[in-house]
């Protein structure tokens, strides 16, 4: 079992940026691939950006290429979320995801394919 705890979320200005910050627990030696998801009300819970620990592959949505990072922390226990130039439409619950398998040969992966999934962290990006 592995557990994630999201941080980092708030309100901030479009323009702004923030740092979302993933730490897992338990058996995380087990974690190949963690991601992050946002869903907003009504909408699907999409992809936002996702990366593989033993391939390095990583993988932006087209909404935030440019705009967004993610990176892990030596120990690969932590994942974060470097965003900047926020924009309105980014606002959103934000979920850390992740999982033991390796999709390097079907990257990214889908929804479906994470098997831990934090609590969620709120961001609001005001006009």
């Amino acid at each position: 079992q592995v557990q994630l705890v999201e941080s980092g979320g708030g309100l901030v200005q479009a323009g702004g940026s923030l740092r979302l910050s993933c730490a897992a627990s338990g058996r995380t030696f087990s974690i190949y691939t963690m991601g992050w998801f946002r869903q907003a009300p009504g909408k699907e819970r999409d992809l936002v950006a996702a990366i593989n620990w033993s391939g390095g592959l990583t993988y932006y949505a087209d909404s935030v290429k440019g705009r967004f990072t993610i990176f892990g922390g030596t120990a690969k226990t932590t994942v974060y979320l470097q965003m900047n130039s926020l924009k309105p439409e980014d606002t959103a619950v934000y979920y850390c995801a992740a999982d033991n398998l390796d999709y390097r040969f079907r990257w990214p992966p889908g929804h479906t394919d994470f098997g831990s999934w934090g609590q969620g962290t709120q961001v609001t990006v005001s006009s």
